[in-house]
C-alpha cells in the first residue's frame, strides 16, 4: 500500500502545532503515512491564506483538522475514508 500523503501546515512556537504533530507521528505507522510539514510562514499565500488558524491537515482535497487534533477522531476519519476509498 502506497503511503497517505497528509500535509500538516504549521509555524513555529505554536504549542497546538507540537500537539498535533505528535499525534500525527503516532499515527504514522499505523495507517502508512507520510507527513509533510509545511511552515506556512515560508510562503506568504499560505501566511494569509490560513493565518492564525493552525495547525491544519489534508489529505488531497480533504481537511482533516483545523486548530486541535483529536487523536481519536483522526483515527475514526482515517479508518473511514481508507474504508470510503
Amino acid at each position: 500500500m502506497n503511503p497517505i500523503q497528509i500535509n500538516f501546515y504549521t509555524r513555529r512556537n505554536c504549542h497546538l502545532c507540537e500537539e498535533a504533530w505528535k499525534i500525527l507521528s503516532r499515527l504514522a505507522a499505523e495507517y502508512s503515512l507520510r507527513v509533510e510539514a509545511i511552515d506556512v510562514d515560508t510562503d506568504p499565500r499560505l501566511a494569509r491564506l490560513y493565518g492564525q488558524h493552525i495547525p491544519v491537515a489534508t489529505w488531497g482535497e480533504r481537511e482533516l483538522f483545523r486548530h486541535r487534533a483529536r487523536e481519536q477522531n483522526l483515527r475514526d476519519l482515517l479508518a473511514s475514508c481508507l474504508r470510503d476509498s
